[in-house]
Order: C-alpha cells, then structure tokens, then sequence
C-alpha cells in the first residue's frame, strides 16, 4: 500500500509510476479518486479544527456567565455550543466514511516502481540480464512432457480431469517420487544450504490475511474463495506460500538485530487463472492446482537490494544443480506485479517449445505489503519504529521444474535420466523407463 503522505505531497510522482507501468484505466482512476478524498479530509479537518477552537472558547465564555447569574446570556453561548456539535458530528461521520474510503482506494494502486526498473508495455521489452547453461542438442525431436510423461506412465491426465475437470494433475510412479524427491530436493538446499527456516503453515487463509500481501482485493477472480468463514472474515485456498509466510509477523514490531528474516515453505498453491483462458492448456504448465517451495526474507530498506539479488542466487543455485539452462530477466514496468516495485524471471529452457519459460519470479516489494499488515520494526539505535521490507521468489515451482527434467533429459527411447542430485532422493534411480 502507498504511503498516503506520497499521495498527498507528490502526486505526480505517483502519476508518472502509473505511466512506466502503462497502468490501466481502473487503477488512475482509484489514484485520481485518493487524491480528491485527501484534499476532502485537508478541508474537513481544518473545518473541524476551527469549530473545535470556537467551541471551547464560548464554552470557556459560558462558566463566568452562569456564576454571575447572568444566564440570559449565557443561553444563546449554550445554543451556539450546541450547534457547532452537531456541525461537528456531522464532519467526523463524513471524515471516518472518508478514511476508509481512502483505504479502499489506495488498495486498488499500484508499488511505484524502482529505478532500475527498464522502460516497456509487455514481456517483450523484458531486459535479459544473464543465462547459464547451453540447451541440449538433440538429434532426435523432442517431445513435450505430456507425450513422454504419458508414455511412461508417470502422468493421467485422463484420470485427473474426471475427478476435477481441466487443469489438475495427476502423477503416479515414478512421476509421484519425482515430485517428492524435487520438493525435499528444494527444502534442503533452502535450510541446510541457504539458512532459511522451514515452515508449514496453513492452506487457508482469511481475507485481510490475502490482502497483507497485496493478493486482495486486484486479484480475487484468481481466488478460489470458501463458503465457509474464518472468525467472521471470508476464507481462501492459498495462491502461494508467500501469503502465509510473509504475514506470519503481521501486526507486529521486530528488532533490527533480527533482521533479515529467511523464511521457507513447501505448499500446495491453488489459483483459477481465470485471465489465463486458451494459454498453456496442456500439461502442467499452468494448474489450478500445483506444489512450490517458496522463499521470503523480511529485512531493513537498507538489507532490501541485498536480499533480492541473494534469494534470486538461491533459486538460481536449484536451477544450476539440476544442470538446467536457464536466463534471468529484469521485468520492464509493464510486466512488473500489482505489489512489486522490481522483479526478476527466472527462464528455464523447454525443448518442445524451443524457448524459455518462467518457472519462478523474486520479487522485492518495498515497503508495499509490510504497510497493509502493518509489519514494522525497531532500529538498533532506538528510534522510531519503521515498516520493514518484504522479499520472496519460487525456490521453486515443482511441476514447472518436472516439465523441464522431462523435457530436457529426455531419451530417444522415451525414458527420462534423473538429475544426478536427485538420484539419492529417489532411492538411486537413475532412469525412468516406460512403466517403471
């Protein structure tokens, strides 16, 4: 959530953010709107101010007046006095709606962006900032996962969709362990290898809890919302780790000798995708339903750069071990998050489709979701307490990361080679061959 002092003393700031991110109609207009109500409630607290003055000073006129007997004048003072009350309560009622009408508002827009972040509308003007690792040549032609994964009986998608419709998976075998192997794969580099601290957290989450981490109110159509409630507040399937992990310290005041917090977390994710209609139908590119090991840190504006580049290393580092090619992007303003001030996509190499693939985003977000859930914390030399920074990317996402295995290690033959990192993870398997 913006600084609403950021609104009301650089609103042009704030307007030319909105163009780097050629932001849509919706979110000026809410922008436009905040401004109009800040100046509303500039207006009315000055109006209440004066009248505030103006009724302790007849009050103050009234006493001397009725302990001399002269309450022929203090009457019209008292009169008066309660005028100016009621004129009062009627500017408090319009002053609380307004406040929270600015909150509304300033929920609907946007994290300025950070410098570095490159000028652009879409993907396409994406910076490319490093790659690793060569695609295989092959001299055969390559299969999508769906093909070798069925073939091997490793996948049923068949299956899958008449328990749950379209977009859900179903993996057996081989292709079960592989999942299990990737997700302990991935906790184990994160808190052996990195220091991250495990969690598990819970799958559902309240609405103000969506909304701590900026999932709420932009993207509640990707929101698989319960019928159910938690304590009165409406209830959601969780999109990401990310939402619970990051709002485990909402509400509270941290110590800067604390700080960075390294957070980590193997979930379940659960998403609509309702905007998402038509792409990436087949497989497991995009689920409603899929499992990701997410990383955070909680730290210090002055730690923020830092952890960014360090979380993005650390999902690099999977990547690398897994010998999978991969590019790193800088997102331009167009393509950067809803929350997110800078971000960087990590590309991994997909064979059948010839090119590069998201398969996780680190992301900094300034003080964006740390001021919706009010998560601050005390610096070292005691001065006021400040929001702290929030930082998270995919470590990382596991049917993305099964797609990649398959197809990049996949055999004339049809079989798959496992990973050499992964071979202890799945009992020593080092191949997996039709209907193993």
């Amino acid at each position: 959530m913006l600084d609403r002092r950021l609104v009301a003393q650089e609103p042009d700031r704030v307007r030319a953010n909105l163009d780097r991110r050629n932001a849509p109609a919706d979110q000026r207009d809410a922008f436009e709107r905040v401004v109009t109500v800040l100046s509303r409630r500039r207006e009315l607290q000055t109006e209440t101010d004066n009248l505030r003055a103006e009724r302790n000073e007849l009050t103050r006129q009234i006493g001397p007046l009725m302990k001399a007997g002269r309450k022929d004048e203090a009457g019209p003072l008292r009169d008066q006095v309660n005028a100016l009350a009621q004129r009062m309560e009627g500017l408090e009622s319009e002053l609380k709606q307004l406040e929270a009408d600015e909150l509304d508002l300033l929920l609907s827009v946007p994290n300025p962006l950070h410098e570095r972040v490159p000028a652009g509308r879409s993907e396409d003007d994406n910076v490319e900032v490093r790659r690793w690792g060569q695609p295989r040549k092959m001299d055969f032609e390559a299969q999508d996962h769906v093909t070798v994964g069925e073939g091997l009986g490793i996948f049923d998608f068949g299956r899958a969709a008449r328990l749950s419709g379209a977009r859900f998976p179903v993996a057996r075998g081989a292709g079960a362990r592989l999942e299990r192997a990737l997700i302990s794969f991935f906790l184990d580099q994160a808190t052996e290898k990195n220091g991250y601290t495990e969690f598990v957290v819970p799958y559902i989450v309240s609405r103000s809890t969506m909304t701590g981490t900026g999932q709420l109110p932009k993207f509640e159509n990707d929101a698989f919302k319960l019928t159910t409630q938690l304590d009165g507040q409406d209830a959601f399937l969780i999109p990401t780790a990310e939402v619970p992990l990051t709002n485990l310290h909402a509400g509270e005041i941290l110590e800067e000798a604390d700080l960075p917090l390294s957070y980590t977390a193997f979930t379940p994710c659960f998403r609509s995708e309702a905007g998402s209609h038509g792409r990436d139908v087949r497989g497991l590119m995009r689920q409603h339903q899929f499992h990701k090991v997410e990383l955070v840190k909680l730290c210090t504006p002055e730690q923020s750069a830092d952890a960014l580049e360090s979380l993005t290393g650390h999902a690099e580092g999977l990547l690398q071990a897994l010998e999978l090619p991969y590019r790193v992007e800088l997102l331009c303003g167009g393509d950067t998050g809803f929350s997110s001030c800078m971000t960087y996509d990590l590309e991994v190499w997909i064979p059948s489709q010839g090119k590069y693939r998201e398969i996780s985003s680190c992301s900094s977000f300034s003080d964006f979701q740390a001021r919706r859930m009010n998560l601050r914390y005390r610096p070292a030399d005691g001065g006021k307490p400040a929001f702290c920074h929030t930082v998270n990317g995919s470590g990382l996402a596991v049917g993305r990361t099964v797609v990649a295995i398959i197809e990049n290690y996949q055999q004339a033959d049809g079989s798959v080679v496992i990973p050499d990192v992964l071979r202890p993870y799945m009992g020593g398997l080092a191949r997996i061959g039709p209907r193993e």
